[in-house]
């Protein structure tokens, strides 16, 4: 049987190659960082431009921005439209202000900085009063609170918006009885129940990486 990992590594050799900063970002990351794992790396950096420069969005919201690499990679498909498509703009927010030094050295170190604007702090309470209605965005916070994440956020998602919910699979955890104490895997079975039931959006879990949920708001 063929390990998981040999296919990830067949599919990132077959993709499209992440740019030497990214990947230079990428080794920073788990360099400096206590969870670099944690940052979305070349398969799934590859996905969010390419879906960006397929949904074309004008606003994008991120929750969790860590160290960057994510936001880049969705401005990065911003750039990627033709002239009169790309005042797009990518609001990330990252809560934990100890990462403030780091990511943004990175990200206004990047060719795609003019299209990120990254704050600290918590973008439950913040976003929705930037008076912005966002056409796409991308959870990758707390998985202990995604519901309520989500229930906050929805009402600044535009009809036919699009969310990306990062980790819905969460290493397997999510089936594995011996995670049944863990809040952050309770979290997101908890999540993933309620889009399940959602009849607001249509949904579907793609199994790359750790999971990414894609949301459509009907």
């Amino acid at each position: 049987m063929i390990e998981p990992e040999a296919i990830v590594d067949y599919a990132t050799a077959h993709s499209d190659a992440e740019g030497d900063y990214l990947y230079r970002l990428w080794r920073a990351t788990n360099i400096h960082t206590v969870h670099g794992h944690m940052a979305s790396g070349h398969l799934q950096g590859r996905l969010l431009k390419m879906l960006v420069m397929m949904l074309r969005p004008r606003t994008i919201l991120e929750v969790g921005t860590f160290s960057g690499y994510s936001a880049i990679c969705m401005a990065e498909g911003l750039a990627a439209l033709s002239e009169g498509e790309r005042r797009g703009k990518v609001f990330t927010y990252e809560i934990n202000d100890e990462m403030e030094d780091f990511t943004r050295k990175w990200i206004e170190g990047s060719e795609v900085a003019d299209l990120i604007n990254f704050r600290i702090g918590d973008a439950v309470k913040e976003a929705p009063r930037l008076g912005v209605m966002f056409d796409m965005m991308f959870l990758d916070g707390d998985k202990r609170t995604y519901v309520e994440t989500y229930d906050a956020l929805f009402p600044i998602l535009n009809k036919g918006g699009i969310i990306l919910a990062d980790n819905t699979l969460w290493d397997g955890h999510v089936i594995d009885p011996a995670y049944d104490r863990d809040s952050q895997t309770l979290g997101i079975r908890r999540f993933n129940d309620s889009i399940a039931n959602d009849d607001r959006v249509e949904k579907v879990i793609v199994p790359i990486r750790d999971g990414l949920t894609i949301i459509r708001k009907k």
